[in-house]
């Protein structure tokens, strides 16, 4: 399958800040890029200005210092809104969607594919978990596509990426390093004929756990939305030490019950790219967090929407805590971070409160121990369901 790949040519699905950052870069390397969007008046206004007018245009401005300073996409990048022909001329496709619309562009996509007279390879940058409304079970995006499209698995591969990245260095060209996940040989077709192209600019290291991956990638952006609400707050400048490391706890044992490795989080797609998402203002989750405590109004329906109308692009993270918070409750899961941030930023409450819950939530922690004990390293190995502290019941005094 793989020998029939054409990796000159790329489509993206979506022009937003990542699927723009991405036609910028790949073009650069000379590829033949189509990016696919539903209105035709963003198509044309692409097509003739060379430039995207609804996302990451203005941030760039601002960097550069003045609009007539912005790049112009390559004569190659061209957008369409004619997602058959993206798919019928596209052997490789860039998912640049956010997890609450890929549920209906796979249901969009699933009969161009099986029409298709070859096979595709999809590539995943999305950080997200969602939640079956009746299970209450949480998937990453490799699952929700392959659950989606188990069909069709023997007509395309999946191939993630996780970070530490921003749209905004990918589309200047700055040193960016990625983790490729997937199956060895169409993750290394990617890493090899497109990552490293060009790799002063854009590079990867391999790592086998897709799973984990796509946890830690979708799981620290709630961290950076605490984190953000932390900076706001006068609590000093030793908690988030605190917020990190714990959090790492937390994303860790998730990461396991949802089928990962332990070792995803020792990896760049999980230190290396909580790190920048949690201490930077080109993240767009931690200015969630400092935009909902600058605006917040005590209600917290009201304020996210303030908040989501001054940043460019979606923050991932308040998405991803409702549905991870419906999971906890479900596995009866001690998260006091989590936990924590659902609070924060769907129960409302004044400022005095989110100052509180976050007070509780890193030095009311039940646990005592930062090493895992022999009784957690069985547990570990044999029952992973088993491998976390309940929030009730007898399990909940547990200390092991």
């Amino acid at each position: 399958m793989l020998a029939e790949f054409d990796t000159t040519r790329i489509a993206i699905i979506g022009p937003g800040r990542l699927g723009t950052s991405f036609a910028y870069k790949f073009g650069r390397d000379n590829k033949r890029v189509t990016i696919y969007y539903h209105d035709a008046d963003v198509c044309r206004h692409i097509n003739r200005e060379h430039l995207n007018p609804k996302h990451l245009t203005e941030d760039l401005a601002k960097r550069l210092g003045g609009m007539e300073k912005v790049p112009r996409l390559a004569p190659k990048v061209y957008a369409t809104n004619d997602l058959e022909r993206v798919v019928d001329d596209n052997d490789i496709i860039v998912l640049c969607l956010t997890m609450d619309k890929l549920p209906e562009f796979l249901n969009y996509l699933k009969p161009l594919m099986e029409r298709k007279s070859g096979d595709t390879c999809l590539i995943s940058p999305i950080k997200g978990l969602t939640s079956d409304e009746i299970t209450k079970e949480l998937i990453t995006p490799s699952q929700l596509i392959h659950s989606n499209l188990s069909s069709l698995s023997y007509k395309y591969e999946v191939v993630c990426i996780g970070g530490p990245f921003f749209d905004v260095d990918i589309a200047l060209g700055n040193p960016v390093c990625v983790t490729v996940a997937g199956k060895s040989a169409p993750a290394n077709l990617v890493r090899e004929e497109l990552i490293r192209f060009n790799r002063r600019e854009l590079t990867s290291y391999y790592n086998f756990d897709v799973i984990g991956v796509e946890a830690c990638g979708s799981l620290k952006n709630v961290v950076a939305n605490i984190k953000g609400v932390t900076d706001s707050l006068d609590l000093g400048d030793s908690i988030p030490g605190t917020i990190f490391a714990r959090a790492g706890v937390e994303i860790r044992s998730l990461s396991m019950l949802l089928g990962g490795s332990f070792q995803a989080f020792h990896s760049q797609a999980g230190v290396g790219d909580m790190y920048v998402t949690v201490s930077s203002m080109a993240s767009k989750n931690y200015r969630y967090g400092k935009y909902f405590h600058e605006l917040y109004s005590g209600n917290p329906i009201e304020t996210n929407l303030k908040v989501l109308a001054r940043i460019d692009g979606t923050p991932e993270g308040p998405n991803t805590i409702r549905n991870v918070h419906r999971y906890l409750e479900k596995k009866n899961m001690y998260s006091p971070l989590f936990n924590c941030a659902y609070k924060i930023f769907n129960e409302g409450g004044t400022r005095g409160d989110i100052k509180e819950m976050i007070i509780q939530a890193c030095q009311f922690d039940k646990r005592v121990k930062e090493f895992i004990g022999p009784v957690s390293r069985f547990l570990y190995r044999v029952a992973p369901n088993l491998w976390y502290r309940r929030h009730k019941g007898v399990m909940s005094n547990w200390d092991v």
